[in-house]
């Protein structure tokens, strides 16, 4: 391409909230830059780009249909689920995403998640600064179970790069791991990892971590019928997507007492609905979508998508997620 293309970011407020410059992305084209684009809008601001940057602003096959001049998609995510990845590859627009900028942040997050539930840190923090300390007159005291790690089994479901860095994690504080993936993975080398299928996964994990990207075949998979096979007392995280859970039914298992607790990170809806039976589960820790956000993976994360826009200008587009679409169409 001779003349430098338009690029427009739909949403870029989250990515960069001031210690971030786009100023490498910035640099690839004819550059606009939008912090938040409701729906109403998404077309009128992406109509005459060549490049449509997102991160949760939905690209729908109706979104298309406006979009004529569209040539290549960038997501600022490793998930893609906000884009009609076929009907883009049926038009002969390639989709990237952003793999493995925050496998690091993420993991060290879920590890953040499950001690949380084991431990209740900030719980006791709080009593002690209430009095309670005192009140109780001992050298100790404990209000939660006081979990410990070690000879416990994780359960990771899904295994890229974040579900791996996940399971290292565990290993290293003593835990087995079962682990299920879809499609082959190249195996741990421990005597302590294993792959399993998801029901056994399931029922032999003390704690379960998601890490899949969400589809139409798997959305709401997390039910009422896989969650009653976890053993009683168990912990259950998700830094993945919150659509993968049917979540009546987890806060169902929260509020019976089978499950001693739940960290989650992503809801189906977000910012969440205060309808949302998690709100007023028992033992539920909910964080709003922070998991990927330290500095460290959003700067890399920021590099990657403007390598994603320079490979497609250099024709060599690299990240591409519906590649088989677009093989199809070619």
């Amino acid at each position: 391409m001779n003349t430098k293309p338009s690029i427009v970011v739909l949403d870029g407020a989250t990515l960069n909230p001031g210690d971030n410059p786009w100023d490498e992305m910035a640099a690839l084209g004819d550059f606009t830059l939008y912090e938040r684009t409701p729906e109403e809008l998404t077309v009128e601001r992406a109509a005459k780009a060549e490049i449509v940057v997102t991160n949760k602003t939905r690209i729908t096959r109706e979104v298309l249909d406006r979009l004529p001049g569209c040539r290549f998609i960038a997501v600022l995510a490793t998930g893609y689920d906000v884009v009609d990845v076929a009907e883009a590859g049926r038009r002969g627009i390639p989709v990237s995403n952003v793999p493995g900028y925050g496998s690091e942040s993420v993991a060290q997050f879920v590890m953040a998640q499950l001690l949380a539930m084991c431990r209740r840190v900030e719980l006791h923090d709080r009593l002690v600064r209430e009095g309670e300390w005192s009140k109780r007159g001992e050298f100790t005291f404990w209000d939660t179970p006081q979990v410990e790690l070690a000879g416990k089994t994780m359960g990771v479901v899904g295994f890229g790069g974040i579900g791996r860095r996940v399971a290292e994690l565990a290993l290293a504080f003593g835990m087995r791991v079962v682990a299920h993936a879809p499609r082959p993975k190249a195996p741990i080398a421990s005597p302590f990892f294993a792959f399993v299928g998801l029901e056994e996964l399931f029922r032999e994990s003390e704690a379960i971590s998601l890490h899949c990207p969400l589809t139409k075949g798997n959305e709401g998979f997390v039910d009422q019928r896989l969650l009653k096979l976890m053993k009683p007392g168990g912990f259950f995280i998700n830094t993945a997507r919150g659509k993968l859970v049917n979540e009546p039914d987890l806060a169902e298992a929260l509020n019976s007492g089978h499950l001693a607790g739940a960290a989650l990170d992503v809801l189906s809806v977000e910012p969440p609905e205060a309808s949302n039976p998690l709100m007023s589960a028992k033992n539920c820790l909910i964080t709003p979508h922070m998991a990927w956000g330290s500095l460290t993976a959003r700067k890399r994360l920021m590099t990657i998508a403007a390598d994603n826009i320079r490979a497609f200008l250099d024709d060599q587009a690299q990240n591409v997620v519906n590649a088989d679409f677009l093989t199809e169409t070619a």
